[in-house]
C-alpha cells in the first residue's frame, strides 16, 4: 500500500473504481455550475500540480511495486492543462508505469477549444483514450440557468473533436436538471445532442442538493420545482424515446438513481422503455434504490 498526498474530497467516475487516481489538478477552474458542490470547499481551490510533484508520486508508485492497468487523471478539470503539460504527464506515466493500458479524465467541453484534433490524437497515442464529458443537458436554456458555461453547439463540437481524434467519450446527462417547467425540453434536446454525437458511453445521474437548493434556485429565479420520483421516470422515458443511438453503452446505475437501467442503445431500448413504464404504471414491480442508499 502507498498513500498519495491527495487533497480531499476526491471524486472519480464509478467505472474508475479500480483505477489509480492521479491528482494532476486540484478542484475545477470553472467551478460555477450551480448544481455541483464537489469542489466548493476552501481546500479545493483550483491549482495545477507541478510536474515535479506528479513525477515524484509516479516514482513512489513504481517503487511500491504497484502496476496499475488504468489511471484516472483527477480532479474535475485535468483537461484544462495545456497540450504540452498533458503530453509530459502521459510520457511520465509511460516512463514510470509502462504497464498502464489506459488513461482517462473528466473533460469540460471548453477545455478542448484550444486543442486540435491532431493534438488529441497524439495524447490518445500516449494512452489518454477516454474522456468523461459532463454535458448535463442539450438544452441551451437549462444550461444557462445552471451556469454551465456551455451550450448545445459547444458540447457537440467537443464530442466530435474527441471522436475525430480516435478517442472515446462517456457523457453524463443529469435527470431532473430543468425541474418541472423545463423537463420536456431538457429530455428532448439532450437526446438530440446525444443522437448527433453518438458517444461510446452515456450515463444519467439524478441532480441532488445535499447542501440545499438556494444557490440553484437563484439561477431559475425561484421557478425551479424539483421532479418527484414519477417525474424523473417520465423524463427518463422521454429521453429514451428520443435517443437514436447506433451502439452506445447506456447506464443509469449511479448511486443517485432510483431506477437502475443498463443496456446498449438502440438494441435494448425496447426493454429499457418497458422497465421505465413498469416503474411508472405498476409501482412495486420494479426494484428501486431506497432513499437511504442514494448518494453522490
Amino acid at each position: 500500500m502507498i498513500r498519495l498526498p491527495y487533497i480531499e474530497p476526491l471524486f472519480r467516475p464509478p467505472s474508475e473504481a479500480n483505477s489509480l487516481i492521479l491528482q494532476v489538478t486540484n478542484g475545477c477552474s470553472w467551478n460555477r455550475c450551480t448544481f455541483c458542490e464537489m469542489y466548493t470547499q476552501p481546500q479545493k481551490r483550483f491549482r495545477l500540480k507541478p510536474q515535479e510533484e506528479i513525477e515524484r508520486e509516479l516514482a513512489a508508485i513504481a517503487g511500491s511495486g504497484l502496476a496499475p492497468r488504468r489511471i484516472f487523471l483527477a480532479d474535475g478539470d485535468a483537461m484544462t492543462l495545456s497540450f504540452r503539460r498533458l503530453q509530459r504527464i502521459l510520457e511520465a506515466i509511460r516512463r514510470f508505469l509502462p504497464g498502464t493500458q489506459r488513461v482517462s479524465s473528466y473533460c469540460l467541453p471548453r477545455n478542448l477549444r484550444n486543442k486540435t484534433v491532431d493534438q488529441l490524437a497524439e495524447l490518445r497515442a500516449l494512452g489518454l483514450e477516454l474522456f468523461y464529458v459532463g454535458c448535463e443537458s442539450g438544452d441551451d436554456l437549462v444550461l444557462e440557468r445552471v451556469n454551465k458555461g456551455e451550450n448545445f453547439d459547444s458540447s457537440l463540437a467537443a464530442l466530435n473533436k474527441i471522436k475525430d481524434a480516435g478517442a472515446k467519450s462517456s457523457v453524463m446527462i443529469l435527470n431532473g436538471l430543468g425541474g418541472q417547467r423545463y423537463s420536456e425540453q431538457h429530455a428532448v434536446n439532450s437526446a438530440r445532442l446525444m443522437t448527433a454525437a453518438q458517444p461510446e458511453f452515456l450515463s444519467t445521474l439524478v441532480v441532488s442538493f445535499p447542501m440545499g437548493e438556494k444557490r440553484y434556485q437563484a439561477g431559475f429565479g425561484g421557478e425551479y420545482e424539483p421532479l418527484d420520483q414519477p417525474g424523473l421516470f417520465r423524463e427518463m422515458l422521454l429521453l429514451l424515446e428520443n435517443l437514436e443511438l447506433d451502439n452506445t453503452v447506456f447506464r443509469s446505475d449511479h448511486a443517485s438513481n432510483y431506477l437502475v437501467l443498463k443496456g446498449t442503445l438502440s438494441r435494448d431500448r425496447g426493454r429499457l422503455l418497458q422497465t421505465v413504464h413498469a416503474a411508472l404504471e405498476r409501482p412495486g414491480t420494479v426494484p428501486l434504490r431506497p432513499e437511504w442508499a442514494r448518494g453522490l
